[in-house]
């Protein structure tokens, strides 16, 4: 079992739970995070930090095809290891329905 980060991440990306993951298994996109499923040990302790609750165990209904997108951008976009500082607006986006196709952002984060 692994954990992924599904679309309620999208324009939150608080970076609560990569303070805490202790085998750095998070990788940051533009607008969101993922977790690569093949580092991740299961411990469970980064979901509760997500206030967004964008962090779900792979057992979950419709995680299927998250831990593919995890897994895919994983390999693509650069490991983050400390938290950054979240958009000035994600608490506005909690909650937000069909973030995945209105704003999804393949790209790393411009630096």
């Amino acid at each position: 079992m692994t954990y992924i980060v599904n679309e309620a991440c999208i324009k939150c990306k608080y970076m609560d739970c990569v303070e805490v993951c202790p085998v750095d298994c998070f990788y940051e996109g533009e607008n969101m995070l993922v977790i690569h499923p093949d580092e991740c040990i299961d411990c469970g302790v980064c979901e509760p930090e997500c206030p967004a609750e964008a962090i779900k165990p792979d057992s979950e209904p419709d995680a299927e095809n998250w831990v593919e997108l995890n897994r895919q951008y994983a390999q693509t976009w650069p490991n983050i290891t400390r938290k950054g500082t979240p958009p000035a607006d994600a608490k506005e986006w909690e909650g937000v329905p069909d973030k995945f196709k209105r704003f999804f952002d393949p790209n790393p984060p411009k630096r």
